[in-house]
């Protein structure tokens, strides 16, 4: 059990590095292509809306085949476009690679999710989601730094190499620790049906805007740390640990609580995130006050993951790898809103603290979503509500 999730975690760990190395890189990338940070920005937009499509298409089209297999084809296909972006002579290609990557993304996530759900007491269900999801963490604090330096000193091609090879080891470690998987027994009929629900909406939305507030200020950190609080470009690294060290606390700490009272802590999670975001745009001024904000936007966007992708899977009950990928695709269509509004405000002229401001807006929203989705499950029969439903 401990070691197919360590093998998830592994898969997590390259694709979290090449999904986030490129907020650390967006200006060496925009002044050696040629394009404004903003443009630059749009590859993070892309990644995500490739998420977005990938996510439920590559899902429905593996429906039937053996989940381990499935694993490992995804992987491939994420070595792949990496080596393209790795090859990467103009703006195009690059965004192109990152569209191929991004591909395995969601079903990756999703997949695995059901895969780490299923192998776990249903009391632990969250956790185990989580544990998967540390790979995605450590990424923010040893993949994305590590890559952002060497991208730094050795051109940010060479930090494309190296997710390639990141990608490799998650292969071999998706091959060999994962155990065999039984032929999933719900078609494609069963799993588009459960998006007759409108509980499984409304759990899409919490996640599209709730976590799109994280974003909206991750995406241009880089700008705003060395333009507004007075670091140096060699900090953001160090900087990205840290908000990578508070994203592994809030993993943890959202799957524990998440397994107690599901609904209570994506409220709390969420509200606490629209407050961090809001405080980051007084605290960017100052390097030591940014600096502890960073941390704290970190432990806070990440302790909503375990909740909200456990939120999904429960309403997707008896049918939850669609589902389960489709919410990876929210995560990633919210990482997108937040890039675009984020470079919206920035190319208007309100400069790099609007970014913190408009992802206050959009963790808001997720939370009315929230607690509209709440509200529903009340009215739902006596002893059934969404987050007392075992997964599927």
């Amino acid at each position: 059990m401990s070691a197919a999730l360590l093998a998830l975690a592994i898969g997590a760990f390259g694709i979290g590095t090449t999904e986030f190395v490129i907020v650390g890189l967006l200006p060496d990338v925009a002044l050696d292509l040629g394009v404004s940070i903003p443009s630059a920005g749009l590859l993070v937009s892309g990644y995500a809306l490739s998420v977005v499509v990938g996510a439920p298409l590559v899902t429905a089209l593996g429906a039937r085949l053996p989940r381990k297999a499935l694993l490992v084809g995804l992987m491939v296909v994420f070595i792949l476009g990496n080596v393209v972006c790795a090859v990467a002579a103009d703006y195009p290609v690059l965004m192109v690679g990152r569209a191929v990557a991004a591909l395995c993304h969601g079903a990756f996530f999703g997949i695995g999710s059901v895969v780490a759900a299923a192998v776990v007491a249903p009391h632990r269900q969250a956790a185990a989601i989580a544990l998967m999801f540390s790979g995605l963490t450590a990424a923010n604090v040893l993949g994305v730094p590590m890559g952002t330096l060497l991208g730094q000193h050795l051109g940010w091609r060479s930090t494309f190499w190296a997710v390639s090879a990141l990608g490799v080891v998650g292969v071999l470690g998706v091959a060999l620790l994962v155990p065999r998987q039984p032929r999933p027994e719900t078609g494609l009929r069963r799993e588009l049906a459960v998006f007759r629900r409108p509980a499984v909406w409304l759990a899409l939305a919490v996640t599209t805007f709730g976590f799109g507030g994280v974003f909206a200020a991750f995406t241009y950190l880089a700008p705003m740390m060395t333009e507004v609080s007075g670091f140096g470009a060699g900090a953001v690294g160090w900087l990205l640990v840290l908000f990578g060290v508070g994203s592994c606390v809030g993993n943890v700490l959202g799957g524990r609580a998440a397994d107690r009272a599901l609904l209570p802590t994506t409220y709390a999670t969420l509200g606490l995130l629209a407050v961090v975001l809001v405080l980051f745009a007084v605290t960017v001024g100052a390097p030591f006050t940014a600096a502890v904000t960073i941390a704290l936007l970190g432990t806070v966007g990440f302790a909503t993951v375990p909740a909200l992708q456990m939120r999904v899977m429960r309403a997707a009950d008896g049918a939850p790898a669609l589902a389960s990928a489709a919410n990876i695709a929210a995560f990633n269509l919210g990482n997108a809103l937040g890039a675009w509004l984020g470079g919206v405000v920035v190319d208007a002229g309100l400069g790099w603290r609007a970014p913190n401001l408009v992802g206050a807006g959009l963790s808001v929203l997720g939370l009315a979503a929230a607690l509209w989705s709440g509200a529903l499950d009340r009215r739902r029969a006596p002893g059934t509500p969404v987050d007392r439903v075992p997964v599927g």
